[in-house]
């Protein structure tokens, strides 16, 4: 293995931010592949996930087993690691900017980094990583964006265009749910390293981009790191990027398209009390939370209810609710009458 540093320079003379870049050099008989975790940088399940999968692709290189070049970035956001506001981590947006790290990235017309914007081009350091992290990954012909929700199931991103000739990665992995998505993501990563393919009529076919989402923020568990990394080792040795066994399962847990995700939002402002948990089947008019407005008095609390029957993915993570504010989402059937185009969450 070897490790090196992109840099990034800051915004003002002498600042600048450093990106380890782990690489894998293979024989030449496998197809490339990218992994990063931490673009949410309070996002930390994917970092012990890769440290556990590095543990056996060292033992596969050692063993000659490496076929595809392995390029990995364990901490993808150097920017958003140190940014803490009273001890609070704000991982996911731009202080600086207030964009979320995960949106806003370039989308050019083929797969070629050399369309990118070059290191004398006028930009913030937001965007010079951005820049970088697609430079590392567009040439893999496999891309994985480890993330994770707040409190929630291991659910994968997977676009519309590369499912059903994905369903070996929810093999490997065992998610709740995969969401299918198409149209515009915000411009998100994901997006950007599948645009260039689509607009450039490239063959899709090996083709992987997918946002795998590792269960909750507080799920930062060696068991679970473990089981994710032998999912992520079983996948890639399936695509033959290492020598190995392929995934065994045959997953038929739930596809959705992104409309198809009832967002439940708090219709006041209180104190959250979650009924149900992910993991959660639920009916139509089921009490998925009540929103203490009033403690203590009678009526003082406003239940929430599931819009449809649906699986419950995810909630937040803390026990406050704004109005308006998202609070679970539901995998479901139909159409939720709320949705709108673009990302689930801003």
């Amino acid at each position: 293995m070897d490790r090196s540093w992109e840099l990034i320079p800051g915004d003002m003379p002498g600042a600048e931010w450093r990106i380890p870049v782990l690489r894998f050099k293979g024989n030449a008989d496998g197809p490339p592949a990218y992994l990063q975790a931490a673009l949410h940088a309070d996002e930390l399940p994917g970092v012990i996930t890769i440290d556990a999968l590095c543990a056996r692709l060292r033992r596969a290189e050692a063993a000659g087993d490496i076929k595809g070049d392995i390029t990995i970035v364990p901490w993808a956001n150097p920017i958003g690691l140190q940014q803490q506001l009273h001890g609070a981590w704000q991982g996911r947006y731009d202080l600086d900017t207030r964009v979320n790290f995960n949106r806003d990235f370039p989308l050019i017309d083929r797969p070629d980094p050399a369309l990118l914007a070059g290191p004398d081009a006028v930009m913030s350091a937001g965007a010079r990583l951005k820049i970088k992290l697609l430079t590392l990954a567009l040439p893999s012909e496999i891309i994985l964006d480890l993330h994770c929700d707040e409190v929630s199931l291991l659910y994968l991103y997977i676009p519309s265009a590369l499912w059903p000739g994905m369903q070996d990665l929810a093999d490997a992995m065992d998610p709740g749910a995969v969401l299918a998505w198409g149209g515009e993501a915000g411009s998100a990563f994901d997006e950007a390293c599948l645009t260039p393919w689509l607009r450039s009529g490239a063959d899709l076919s090996g083709k992987v981009v997918s946002t795998v989402e590792l269960r909750g923020r507080a799920d930062i568990d060696a068991e679970l790191a473990e089981r994710d990394a032998e999912g992520l080792f079983r996948f890639l040795a399936g695509r033959g990027v290492i020598a190995g066994d392929p995934p065994q399962r045959r997953w038929s847990g739930p596809v959705a398209e992104l409309d198809h995700i009832e967002m439940i939002r708090a219709p006041v402002g209180g104190a959250v009390c979650f009924v149900r948990v992910p993991g959660d089947h639920v009916e139509a008019g089921d009490l998925l939370a009540t929103i203490l407005v009033r403690p203590g008095e009678e009526g003082g609390a406003v239940p929430v209810r599931a819009p449809q029957a649906g699986l419950v993915m995810s909630r937040r993570d803390h026990g406050r609710a704004k109005p308006g504010e998202d609070m679970m989402k539901l995998v479901c059937g139909s159409r939720s009458a709320t949705a709108r185009p673009g990302p689930l969450e801003a």
